[in-house]
């Protein structure tokens, strides 16, 4: 049975200081051919030209806190969406502080946008529902960092069930319909013919968790249980355990022990701190705790698959 991409791309790798070919956090998941914009470092509009994204398929921006490697890029984004025309809203969730530095940017440069953009404030508490769609559920995370700082988890709903072929010839076109959504085919007669004959299971639904900045944070491994790409920040070896502690970010042995703890599919690690020149330390300090850990990288495209490979 086909179904519709999800996809992550990481577009920025990097932590707050500058660092030669990495560049501020973020990130574009597909999930069906909508866009998410998942934080919006500076850069984020180049770095989209060059993996060829086009800005005005975004239909939700998330900013994960106001610590400006997260969100410097986003005012450059809306201009740039206003200068080329766009018409659609756009949904931004993230800090109640942001709607303010957004709004007086507009009204210092007296820009009155073509679209309608619509601020959406973030709770910080685990499951609140952000967005949810036909295709996909979007609820926070409450990460521990040194200002309130939100995390994302992307579900994708359950699809409908699949016909199976050798039972078309049974099922009336105008009532494939209701049979894909788990209904049992019923003629004017009084037959029926149970649904489990005519159709086979949808595909088991995918997930995607954004953990941004953060300080080894056990209370989130319940809500990340099972899922099947995790993205957690790395942005020190062990041996800088107490700058990590001092900063609130993690070491990747602490993002390992965090996916390890919640049985997840996949770790991607990011949020590398320009000290290291290279990840590969980084990587392999998670590779010893949790064997399925992979670097993010500037372009990466990692489709997000479940443990049956689908």
């Amino acid at each position: 049975m086909d179904r519709g991409p999800f996809t992550l791309t990481t577009l920025g790798t990097g932590a707050a200081l500058p660092a030669r070919g990495r560049y501020p956090t973020s990130q574009i998941l597909d999930v069906h051919g909508m866009l998410h914009l998942i934080d919006c470092g500076e850069g984020t509009q180049e770095r989209m030209r060059g993996a060829g994204i086009s800005f005005q398929r975004i239909a939700h921006v998330h900013i994960s806190h106001m610590h400006g490697d997260h969100y410097l890029g986003l005012m450059g984004l809306i201009s740039s969406m206003h200068l080329m025309g766009r018409r659609k809203e756009l949904f931004v969730h993230g800090p109640k502080e942001l709607k303010e530095v957004v709004d007086i940017q507009l009204r210092a440069s007296g820009t009155y946008l073509r679209y309608p953009l619509r601020f959406r404030s973030l709770p910080h508490v685990n499951g609140h529902v952000v967005h949810a769609d036909e295709h996909v559920t979007v609820t926070t995370l409450a990460l521990k960092h040194r200002i309130p700082c939100t995390g994302f988890l992307f579900k994708e709903s359950v699809g409908l069930r699949g016909l199976r072929r050798e039972q078309l010839h049974r099922i009336p076109q105008f009532k494939r319909a209701a049979v894909k959504a788990g209904h049992d085919l019923e003629f004017p007669d009084g037959a029926r013919i149970p649904n489990a004959e005519l159709t086979l299971d949808p595909e088991s639904p995918r997930s995607y968790a954004y953990c941004s900045d953060t300080a080894y944070e056990p209370d989130l491994v319940p809500h990340l249980e099972g899922v099947d790409l995790l993205y957690h920040e790395a942005t020190f070896t062990e041996a800088m355990a107490g700058r990590a502690k001092e900063t609130y970010h993690s070491t990747a042995a602490d993002a390992a022990r965090i996916a390890a703890a919640a049985g997840v599919g996949r770790l991607l690690l990011g949020h590398f701190s320009s000290r290291y020149k290279s990840p590969d330390p980084l990587l392999t300090e998670a590779l010893g705790i949790f064997p399925r850990t992979v670097l993010s990288h500037e372009g990466g495209v990692f489709p997000v698959r479940t443990r049956d490979g689908a």
